[in-house]
Formats: C-alpha cells, sequence, structure tokens
C-alpha cells in the first residue's frame, strides 16, 4: 500500500462520517423509523441497499475462491438473484398489505404465534452462526492479505482487522439506524462495481485474454464425466453439482433468500410505495446479475494465471497461494496506487454493509418478535434503545463464534450454501403455500417449519459427526442424512416439508376468512387488486423481461 491509496482510504472514511453524521440530524422516533428508514425509500436506494448488503465476504473471498477451485459451478446460487423479481411481483403486495415490520411477524399474521417465534428462532440462529461470523472471518482474512501484514503489537493482524471491522460497523448502525445503511449501500455501490470491474480488465489484460482463461480453464477436467471448470450444467452423476440436484438447490435457496428472509426483505419494505418497492428488486435484479462477471470470474482468472506459470505482476512471478486468495491477492498484486485504494475501500464498504444489515436485521428480529411481545407496552423510543442492545450482543456472540470459525478453511462460499440448504425447505414451504393456498392452516405452517428445522439440524449434526468419527458403521440414517448429495437433500426436504404442510392443514382446521384477508391469493379486495395495478406499468414488465432473458441467455453460453 502507497501513500496514494492511504489517501483514497482516509477520503472514503471521511465520506462515511459525512453521511453518519447527516443520518444523526435526522432523529428516529420510532422503531419503524430506525429499522425501515421511515418507510420513505426511494427504488434507486433499496436496489443499491439490496446489492450491496448481500455482496460481503462470501462474494469477495468465497465467490472468487469458488471460481479458482470449481469453476462456474457456483455460478447457478448467483444467476438465481432473478428470483428477487418474485419478491417484487408476487410477495410485495401481501407484506406491504400486512402492514408487517418482519417475516416472522407476517407468519403470525397468516398462521399463529407459534410459527412467528420458531422463524424468529431460526433466523437469529443462523444470522449468529453463518452470517455474521462468516463475514468478519472473512473480513480479517482479506485485509491480512491485501495489507501483507502478518502481526502487529504481537496479535495476529487478522483479529486486530477483524474486530475493528466489527466495531466500527456496529457503531455505524447503532447510532445511524436503517437510514446510514441505506444511504452509505448508494457511496459503496458505485465503488465496489468499478473496482471491481478494474481487476477483471487488468487480469484478463495479464493473463493475455478472456480466450486465454477458457482454454486453460476448459483444459481442467472437475470430474471423470468430461465436465471441465467452464461448465455450468455437469453430469448428474458429479459428486458435487449434479446438474439436477445444482437447479433445484440453488432454487430453494435462491426463493427462501430472496422472498422471505429477514435480511433481504427488510430493505424492500422500506419502500415508499408499492411502486417503489417493485422497482427496487428490478433495480437489484440488474445488479445482481453481475457478481459472477466481478467476483467469479477474477478467480478463474488468478487460477489461470497461476496454471499458466508465467504471469508476471509488479515484477514478481503471479503465484495463486489458496484458492480463497484469489481476489484479495489480486488486489494486492494487480493494481497499481491510488485504485488499489479505491478497491480497498470497496471491500471495506461491501463488509460494513453486510455486516450493519445482519446487525440491523437481527436487532429488529429481536426487538420486534421476542421483546414488543411480551412487553407490548414500551414506548417506541425505548425500543430502539433495545434493538441498540441486542445489536451489541449480536456482535459479541459473532466475535466469540469466530474462533470455531476458523477451521472452514477455503471453504466458505459452499459452507454457506450448505447450511443454508438445510434451513431453507422448510421456510419456504411454509410461506409459498402460505401465499398461495388458502386452506393452509396455523398447525399446518407450524409444523412445516417445525420439520424442516427438525431435519435441517439432524442433517447438520450428521454431517459434523460423520466427518469426525473414523469407521462408523453403515446405515439407513446414515444413507439419508449424510451420503445423500446436499443438493439433492435440500430437494427432497422440501417436498417432505410441502407434505407435511398439506397433510397437517387437511386434517385440522381451515383459517378464518377475515384472518387471511388480503394475505393469501384469491383473498384480495377489489380496492387492494386496483391498488396493486395502479403500481407497475409497461415499462416495469419490459425490464422484467430483459432480466429473464439475461439469465436464460447466460445458461446457454455456459451450458
Amino acid at each position: 500500500m502507497e501513500l496514494l491509496d492511504w489517501i483514497v482510504i482516509g477520503l472514503f472514511g471521511v465520506a462515511l462520517i459525512g453521511i453518519i453524521v447527516w443520518v444523526l440530524s435526522q432523529k428516529e422516533e420510532t422503531s419503524g423509523d430506525y429499522f425501515l428508514a421511515g418507510r420513505d425509500a426511494s427504488w434507486i436506494a433499496i436496489g443499491a441497499s439490496i446489492f450491496a448488503s448481500n455482496i460481503g465476504s462470501e462474494h469477495l473471498i468465497g465467490l472468487a475462491g469458488a471460481g479458482a477451485s470449481s469453476g462456474m459451478a457456483m455460478a447457478h446460487w448467483e444467476i438465481q438473484g432473478w428470483m428477487i423479481l418474485i419478491l417484487g411481483w408476487v410477495f410485495v403486495p401481501f407484506y406491504s398489505r400486512s402492514m408487517v415490520l418482519t417475516m416472522p411477524e407476517f407468519l403470525e399474521r397468516r398462521y399463529n404465534p407459534e410459527s412467528r417465534t420458531v422463524l424468529s428462532l431460526i433466523s437469529l440462529v443462523s444470522y449468529v452462526l453463518t452470517k455474521v461470523a462468516v463475514t468478519v472471518y472473512a473480513g480479517g482474512l482479506v485485509f491480512q492479505q491485501v495489507f501483507g501484514i502478518e502481526t502487529m503489537w504481537g496479535i495476529d493482524f487478522f483479529w486486530i482487522s477483524a474486530i475493528g471491522l466489527v466495531l466500527l460497523t456496529a457503531l455505524y448502525t447503532i447510532f445511524g439506524g436503517m437510514k446510514s445503511v441505506l444511504y452509505t449501500s448508494v457511496l459503496q455501490t458505485p465503488i465496489l462495481l468499478g473496482g471491481s470491474l478494474v481487476i477483471v480488465v487488468l487480469g484478463l489484460k495479464a493473463v493475455g485474454g478472456w480466450d486465454q482463461v477458457l482454454e486453460i480453464a476448459g483444459a481442467t477436467q472437475v470430474n471423470e464425466y468430461g465436465d471441465s471448470m467452464i461448465n455450468l450444467i455437469r453430469d448428474n452423476r458429479d459428486a458435487d453439482f449434479p446438474w439436477l440436484g445444482a437447479l433445484i438447490g440453488s432454487s430453494i435457496i435462491g426463493f427462501w433468500y430472496w422472498c422471505t428472509d429477514q435480511f433481504i426483505v427488510q430493505r424492500v419494505l422500506s419502500g415508499k410505495n408499492e411502486t417503489h418497492a417493485r422497482r427496487g428488486t428490478i433495480f437489484g435484479a440488474y445488479l445482481k446479475l453481475l457478481p459472477v462477471f466481478l467476483f467469479l470470474i477474477p478467480g478463474m482468472i488468478a487460477y489461470a494465471m497461476s496454471a499458466k506459470g508465467n504471469v508476471m505482476l509488479n515484477g514478481e512471478l503471479y503465484v495463486l497461494p489458496t484458492a480463497d486468495a484469489a481476489f484479495p491477492s489480486l488486489v494486492a498484486q494487480l493494481l497499481p496506487a491510488g485504485i488499489k485504494g479505491l478497491v480497498v475501500c470497496g471491500i471495506l464498504a461491501a463488509l460494513m454493509s453486510s455486516l450493519a444489515s445482519l446487525f440491523n436485521s437481527s436487532a429488529m428480529l429481536f426487538t420486534i418478535d421476542f421483546y414488543k411481545r411480551f412487553k407490548p407496552e414500551t414506548p417506541e423510543k425505548k425500543l430502539v434503545k433495545i434493538g441498540q442492545v441486542a445489536t451489541v450482543v449480536i456482535v459479541i456472540l459473532g466475535i466469540l463464534w469466530i474462533p470455531i470459525m476458523r477451521s472452514i478453511g477455503d471453504v466458505l462460499y459452499e459452507y454457506l450454501q450448505d447450511v443454508q440448504s438445510v434451513l431453507a425447505p422448510g421456510i419456504a414451504a411454509a410461506f409459498l403455500l402460505g401465499i398461495t393456498w388458502k386452506r393452509a392452516s396455523a398447525k399446518g405452517g407450524f409444523w412445516g417449519l417445525m420439520s424442516g428445522f427438525i431435519i435441517g439440524i439432524t442433517r447438520l449434526g450428521s454431517k459434523v459427526y460423520y466427518e469426525n468419527v473414523q469407521g462408523a458403521a453403515d446405515s439407513l440414517f446414515k444413507t439419508v442424512f449424510f451420503d445423500t448429495n446436499w443438493l439433492f437433500f435440500c430437494g427432497w426436504m422440501l417436498l417432505v416439508c410441502l407434505v407435511v404442510v398439506i397433510v397437517v392443514s387437511l386434517l385440522t382446521e381451515a383459517p378464518d376468512e377475515k384472518k387471511i384477508q388480503g394475505l393469501v391469493f384469491g383473498t384480495s379486495t377489489p380496492e387492494q387488486k386496483a391498488a396493486t395495478r395502479a403500481s407497475w406499468n409497461g415499462w416495469d414488465v419490459f425490464h422484467t423481461a430483459v432480466i429473464l432473458g439475461l439469465t436464460v441467455a447466460f445458461y446457454i453460453y455456459f451450458w
């Protein structure tokens, strides 16, 4: 890092402080203001916030690492970003009408309080154990690579950068709330996109062009069935990414993440109205087409440069240390002074935005779904304070989990998708049938969630057990819960959860018509239908069609 890089980073810090000072001058009076920016966000702010919040360390480290190790295989999960359009077109009207602050709150309106509790618990556990800890862990790893510092003051620089990132982001979220996250992400998004684009361009120039990447990656076989790193669709016998399993698994995880996860939906619920919420998802879907090119392909470029064995960067032979070091090693060795500082700002911005959104969403879940339910008379200003305390607790829990997370090694992106593949099916089943089927009962929804949670925890527990116990005897349990490919397991799990919801619903009392008014297809009033119809026009349809067309084109090109 040179002086010019530090100057750029300093200017970026001043800009962040300016936004926070401005936000502090606009006092939030209610929990709705603190958590949802007063429900007055424009579509540009929503779309940029969705993208910036989604792009965390699993992309900067994990996705580039996946590109360097397995090629295009993990691109399925990124391209499923088109599913955010389902959120905008199908779910937003129901969420808006219910006037809820959280997704568990919506399930309470649709089903019962028990369903709300189960979803809140699953969400909080998954945030702390996967998203917060993994993002912080990867953040420490990035800055250790980029700055090239092993220790400082006798302490591992990983811990200094990781905890520094957490404290900085926590202060930023506690003082600014949702507004600081929304407005800062508008600043962060172009920096991140621009910085990553520079890496792609300079990387392709250094390796000898896209054809060279295709030639080297295409010559690298990934299984015994003739598939190479550039194949998105792989033989169904592939041990890791069979094509049918990849399509099913990525679709289920995509539906859960983009349409029902508090982390993403909270951005959309902060919209001024239904029009801005929907257009925010369309803008977010356009931006979501970019990560494959900005993060996964740089990993493939790093692999190609290292495989060539004769690429010199700044007078040094480029060698890829590990797959997960692909993106930070390109930043450190490929970029000129000034631009390197800008890209470091982009990385810091992405990590802060992702963490800030996590802290805020977690605090909101605790405050609205636990505290307010047991103390409904709590004043609004006190709720905001409780949310800030909850953020501090979540930060501490995330830091305490990091030592355990460090054993993950170089499988960050796959680890996250693996965990999400057992969390998603039960939640997806409850929301899908809750919105599309009037007969889905309160007990049906609850037991759909519970069956998903029980099966998912059993799968995770069996993975930990069988991977650490040598010579475990074969059994039906081991075959089902450990040996089954993780993507096919995800598909079967969704099927089981859907069956549970349907069977239990048919055996129990049907929901009251008035209770589900406006929350399920076929129950909207003429006024509600008219309001939804007035919220979109031909341009919204046109841009939706363009995004779907680009998604299909991507699959055709990398087939």
